[in-house]
């Protein structure tokens, strides 16, 4: 039997204690055991069941996250894009999975979501230009106007391309400089894909003197270009004239080549067709002034 005896000042005077009863003492000990009792295991089972959310939240994420990888896969997204994008989903689901097993705890998540929510457009408006070239990068990665290695003129600057990143791409000129051009400047502007065909034509421009041979010159052309091996015959050359200019007669030569032999045939042909002119006498014409000078007697 427990006793709690409460004492005064006249009773330590007198030497005597006043007995505190019993029953009361017994009913309070039992409401806190409750208490405690009850208290303890919903923290408890809360505690279990948030871990729990965030364990299998976090198996689930990954879990979708994978289904959408191998989704854009077969669907011939690049691996650069597919493995950015599934990052970002799996870090959207966790933080809702740890939003909901905070929330499991008994805390307030409308608070701590609006917060995020501010956070990300905080961010957002100070990554403006950076997630515009992030939007371009996916832009360039799924519609492919150009891949790695082919000669490109965008965003102001031609050469090769040699890597295409998410926010930048990396592009090569013929004097081997190197030049990262943000993506957006890209799509926002003409992009000219010199590499996408397997042929080009090449357009030329010859001129000769009004006192020569057009017959003779045009032949002379056609066999010219037709002498070249890397000159495709489908579709045929085009040798034809083009212009009774001021001090000449043009012809259009236009024969088409591979791609990749379009530089080294255009040289050539310019090389061979101006040995040509001065080997069989035909006149190529350049601007002239006469000058007249009249002289005043004094």
């Amino acid at each position: 039997m427990l006793f709690i005896a409460q004492t005064t000042s006249a009773d330590i005077d007198s030497g005597s204690t006043a007995p505190l009863d019993v029953t009361d003492v017994n009913q309070l000990w039992e409401t806190t055991q409750t208490w405690l009792t009850e208290k303890g295991v919903d923290f408890g089972i809360n505690v279990v069941a948030a871990i729990a959310i965030f364990i299998i939240g976090r198996m689930v994420a990954k879990l979708l996250c994978r289904i959408v990888q191998k989704a854009m896969t077969r669907g011939k997204v690049d691996d650069t894009l597919s493995q950015f994008l599934g990052n970002i989903i799996y870090a959207l689901l966790l933080a809702f999975v740890v939003i909901a097993a905070i929330n499991r705890l008994g805390v307030d998540t409308t608070s701590f979501a609006a917060i995020m929510a501010a956070a990300g457009l905080a961010i957002g408006l100070a990554l403006q230009g950076s997630l515009s070239n992030f939007a371009s990068g996916v832009m360039i990665i799924l519609f492919k106007p150009f891949a790695a290695g082919d000669f490109v003129e965008a965003g102001g600057s031609a050469g090769v391309i040699e890597e295409i990143h998410i926010f930048s791409t990396i592009m090569r000129t013929g004097d081997n400089k190197k030049i990262i051009i943000p993506n957006s400047a890209i799509t926002g502007g003409t992009i000219v894909n010199y590499s996408a065909k397997d042929t080009r034509r090449i357009d030329l421009v010859f001129g000769c003197g009004y006192g020569d041979d057009l017959k003779a010159v045009k032949e002379y052309l056609i066999e010219t270009v037709n002498a070249d091996e890397r000159v495709l015959q489908d579709p045929e050359p085009v040798v034809a004239v083009a212009e009774l200019g001021d001090s000449s007669v043009n012809f259009v030569v236009r024969p088409w080549v591979k791609t990749d032999d379009y530089w080294p045939t255009l040289w050539d042909l310019t090389e061979k067709i101006k040995l040509g002119f001065d080997a069989k006498g035909f006149n190529i014409p350049y601007p002239t002034q006469d000058l007249h000078v009249h002289k005043e007697s004094a």
